[in-house]
């Protein structure tokens, strides 16, 4: 397939993703302004911010925090440094922590499996602190473990201070990075984000519902976490699936517990509403074949990285334009995943995205008459382009 045919293609095909700067949309109403502190409402495919106020400002995150600590958790287990059926010993350190609590016993042996649904459904602090322990001796060596995921996640403005949100001055996070956490845990397992779908939980002869109202009010909405103290006041990340589209909104600073269901769902409504998400590419499809000069091949294989999925306001898909460009003169050995070209898309006359074009496939070195020959053919190349 050549350039043109391609672009063309692309044309209709790429979905990538743009910036609200870029959008220019007749008739789209203003997103609704809620009675909070900061708030973000965040396409789970892409990864793009459809909606925000204050989305970076630094608050303190309340049980919010309890995503970090059961995402490190499941982590663990799937790095086999811990297992769902491991018994906890409950020491008294995690038997007193106050706050919310799963009502474990202090001396007694609970499963992680158990503690990671105490975490994430009843908001357990008692809970939160056994697995902290667990699995780093200590909760700040627990804390430190956060930082260091956070860090790993683009987490720009959060700063742990323990596995649970009870108040510290310098435990703090933003709408923005509770949502790209919120992200990773969905993509990332989702068996074990199947468990912050569940309305109760049943331990220690106590049956606790879930905080998040919005589980029993849209059955489209299938987690995350409510947090509340008198600090933070009532915050909710919540995420929701329609028609094939994730969204995921995140609230801080609401005045009740109602008030955060309610402006949590006014941010959802707005986004199906009036956005739209579709991938039509996946990561390592065959885009086109570059030309490759000293190699064992003639030509290498081009594709993309991630997957290139478009999020923009409905009936804005139809009209993008895009274009392909390869680096010119690809010279063997090629790696596979080396940066070979690019793409770019455009809205009216506007670059919306660019997204890089890599080999999918390694080019070795061809041998000395194969290199020898294409020298010569280069030099004329070069003189005559």
């Amino acid at each position: 397939m050549n350039i043109t045919t391609f672009a063309k293609r692309l044309c209709l095909l790429v979905p990538l993703i743009i910036t609200p700067a870029a959008w220019a949309v007749e008739a789209m109403p203003s997103p609704p302004q809620l009675a909070a502190k900061s708030y973000v409402l965040m396409d789970a495919s892409s990864g793009n911010v459809l909606v925000e106020n204050n989305g970076d400002q630094r608050l303190p995150p309340a049980s919010l925090t309890k995503l970090m600590t059961a995402y490190i958790a499941t982590l663990e287990i799937r790095r086999g440094q811990i297992g769902e059926n491991d018994p906890v010993t409950v020491s008294e350190n995690a038997w007193r922590t106050g706050g919310s609590r799963m009502f474990i016993k202090v001396g007694s042996q609970v499963t992680v499996s158990d503690l990671l649904h105490g975490i994430i459904i009843q908001s357990g602090n008692d809970a939160s602190v056994a697995v902290s322990e667990h699995i780093a001796g200590s909760e700040d060596a627990f804390a430190d473990m956060m930082n260091k995921t956070a860090g790993d996640l683009g987490m720009s403005n959060s700063h742990f201070m323990n596995p649970t949100g009870l108040p510290n001055p310098e435990h703090y996070s933003s709408a923005h990075d509770m949502a790209v956490l919120a992200r990773a845990i969905i993509h990332e397992d989702p068996a074990h984000y199947a468990i912050y779908s569940q309305k109760e939980f049943f331990w220690n002869g106590i049956k606790q519902p879930n905080r998040n109202l919005l589980l029993w009010r849209d059955k489209t909405v299938d987690g995350l976490k409510t947090g509340h103290t008198d600090e933070a006041g009532y915050c909710m990340v919540s995420s929701a699936v329609r028609d094939g589209m994730r969204l995921i909104a995140v609230v801080f600073g609401t005045n009740s517990e109602q008030a955060r269901a309610a402006e949590t769902q006014k941010l959802l409504t707005y986004g199906f509403r009036f956005f739209e998400t579709q991938t039509f590419y996946q990561k390592g499809t065959e885009l086109a074949q570059a030309p490759v000069w000293k190699g064992t091949t003639h030509q290498v294989k081009a594709g993309l990285a991630e997957d290139l999925t478009m999020t923009m306001p409905k009936g804005q898909l139809k009209k993008l334009a895009a274009s392909m460009t390869m680096n010119p003169q690809l010279v063997a050995p090629i790696a596979k995943g080396d940066v070979i070209g690019k793409v770019e898309v455009k809205l009216d006359d506007k670059v919306v995205h660019s997204a890089d074009l890599i080999a999918l496939e390694a080019v070795e070195e061809g041998g000395i008459f194969r290199r020898m020959w294409d020298s010569i053919r280069l030099f004329f190349y070069g003189l005559f382009n």
